[in-house]
């Protein structure tokens, strides 16, 4: 048989590398028709990234037909999130959060655990099943509920910190519900390879006990030196590694590879590298868990809603309505308002990711069918499509009672807000500044491109972080998008340039303070629409000249007199030359401040 011909060959394999990119095609068109019909109706992303993986997936379209291979790689978009949510989180921070997460997030899985297990009982299921499926529902989905808080700018106030601290016990209790699988699987389905409990714990405290080590003693030496050789793209390689290596050497020991992320965020909260690592990482996880929806959206089987539909929507109204009213009465039992009660119950009351992972060690154990297991997940799918209508129907609601004066007006937790300046460069003028700032108690988040300058700050008492002042995404990270002034004190008038039309652009509410360099610098900050500026030698040389003139035997009088008109002057000379008026400042600078007549 003769050899395909060139043009034959060429075109075998357009059509295989055609056929390769039809799944990332179909995601990526998926998506970009959908979220932004479904945001533009006010229903948010999740929502249209759902209803995107349901469309072409194997129950709609049938273009993407392994939902759970899609799952698998998109779980890195969870990991992420919990990562970049620890990285928010100083260890202080998460001490003041105890009562919340231990007390509130315990008492919200026991009596979720407890009062569908009840459901599951009057339904006729036996016990170790209905165990297993509250377990799975109790829990709820942390990529849900904490896109739809960020979404709509309700993370960092008082109920969006309170929902937060729930979904963090939530992530710790599939550790005891996994365990709980082993003790109620049957014996016959074997359970030699288990380590013996003991063992168990060790290995889990062994883990944590690695992360903590490494992350306090070796991440911020190696970021340090990664920043010395400016090895951008490595930087972001390193953090990419110390996530997913958390990540899996807490899966090795049976602990959930978001909660590694999230414990190795929580251990860099702290490091000077944190806004850097922030902005370097958030384009992996905006993409990935937009994939990450889009693989739930696939898992819903509408054959199977269909034969069971009044089971699985019974199920699901049951769970929102049941998981809703524990989340309302345990909300108001800790003190938040009646606003922000309603608001937690709205957010958090669907099945969550974890439930997968339970089901499917479930069937392993042979506690469950796989089609009851099929159930619960349609079930889960279920209530986080219905959580975002769900989401804006309470918005409203709680809008009403405001209008009506029945429910109190949300403030910003105070220990989420940012700093209200920003000072961006560290050398001796950003210090000078930031001494003064402090010096009222006035917070401020302080950025340098230097690791050096930033370990010289460091040594007296200043805590500056490692960022590119030219980048957007590192300057919403150090809290630009919230500062109510920024400040630009670096020397490269390059860079300034760069980050002024970026803040112009990026962050309007934030008055712009910059240092020129000299009156050129001066004018071209002025002509681009800085608040303020100020040469750096302007006000020393008229403190140096004052003193020179004291000295010299001039009275203090007259010194103030000149000082007021080289100043004076010199403001005169500025506004000439913005208006491109050379001569006349040139004329202004011949003149000389006049002496005191004797007459």
């Amino acid at each position: 048989m003769a050899a395909p011909s060139l043009p034959e060959h060429s075109r075998a394999m357009a059509l295989d590398s055609a056929i390769t990119f039809a799944e990332p095609l179909a995601y990526l068109a998926a998506a970009v028709i959908a979220v932004p019909l479904f945001k533009r109706f006010g229903l948010g992303s999740v929502l249209g990234y759902l209803s995107a993986g349901l469309a072409i997936g194997p129950y709609g379209l049938k273009i993407v037909s392994d939902a759970d291979r899609v799952l698998h790689v998109a779980e890195l978009g969870v990991i992420l999130l919990l990562f970049l949510i620890g990285l928010e989180l100083k260890p202080s921070r998460l001490w003041t959060m105890r009562r919340d997460i231990f007390a509130l997030g315990t008492l919200q899985v026991v009596l979720t655990m407890a009062a569908m297990v009840l459901l599951f009982r009057a339904i006729g299921y036996s016990m170790p099943v209905s165990v297993i499926a509250a377990g799975g529902l109790a829990l709820s989905s942390t990529a849900f509920a904490m896109q739809i808080l960020q979404e709509r700018g309700h993370s960092s106030l008082p109920f969006g910190q309170r929902a937060f601290s729930i979904l963090l016990l939530q992530d710790m209790a599939i550790v005891p519900l996994l365990t709980l699988v082993s003790l109620l699987t049957p014996r016959t389905a074997g359970t030699a390879g288990l380590l013996p409990a003991l063992g168990e714990v060790a290995a889990i405290a062994g883990a944590v006990g690695l992360v903590v080590l490494t992350g306090r003693f070796l991440l911020n030496p190696v970021f340090r030196f990664l920043a010395d050789v400016k090895a951008r793209e490595i930087m972001t390689a390193a953090g990419l590694l110390v996530v997913l290596g958390a990540a899996s050497l807490m899966e090795v020991v049976g602990i959930s590879m978001a909660m590694g992320a999230f414990l190795a965020g929580v251990l860099l909260s702290e490091s000077n590298f944190r806004h850097t690592l922030e902005a370097d990482l958030e384009p992996f996880r905006g993409l990935l868990l937009g994939l990450f929806f889009i693989g739930v959206g696939m898992t819903l089987n509408i054959g199977l809603l269909f034969s069971y539909w009044h089971l699985i929507i019974g199920l699901a109204l049951a769970t929102l309505a049941i998981k809703g009213l524990i989340l309302y009465g345990l909300s108001r039992l800790f003190g938040s308002t009646n606003s922000d009660a309603l608001l937690i119950a709205a957010t958090l009351p669907q099945g969550g990711e974890f439930a997968f992972v339970l089901y499917a060690a479930a069937i392993a154990g042979g506690i469950i069918s796989s089609t009851f297991a099929s159930m619960l997940s349609a079930v889960v799918v279920l209530t986080m499509i219905l959580t975002p209508v769900v989401t804006i129907a309470f918005d409203r609601i709680v809008k009403a009672l405001r209008e009506r004066g029945l429910a109190e007006e949300q403030m910003e937790s105070f220990i989420e807000s940012r700093a209200r300046v920003v000072v961006i460069g560290f050398g001796r003028f950003g210090r000078m500044v930031a001494q003064m700032l402090e010096a009222e108690g006035i917070e401020i988040t302080a950025l340098d491109n230097s690791p050096q300058r930033i370990r010289e700050a460091a040594k007296v008492g200043f805590k500056v972080y490692y960022g590119d002042a030219a980048r957007a995404d590192v300057l919403k990270a150090a809290g630009c998008d919230e500062a109510r002034l920024i400040a630009l004190c670096m020397e490269s008038q390059t860079v300034m340039h760069r980050a002024v039309e970026i803040i112009r652009e990026e962050f309007p509410q934030a008055k712009l303070y910059c240092r020129a360099r000299d009156r050129l610098h001066a004018v071209e900050l002025i002509h681009s629409g800085v608040d303020f500026q100020i040469r750096e030698t302007v006000e020393s040389g008229l403190v140096f000249g004052r003193h020179a003139l004291i000295e010299l035997g001039t009275p203090p009088e007259r010194v103030k007199e000149i000082e007021e008109s080289v100043r004076k002057r010199d403001d005169e000379r500025l506004e000439l030359e913005v208006k491109g008026d050379m001569s006349g400042s040139l004329e202004l600078l011949a003149a000389r401040p006049r002496a005191k007549s004797s007459g």
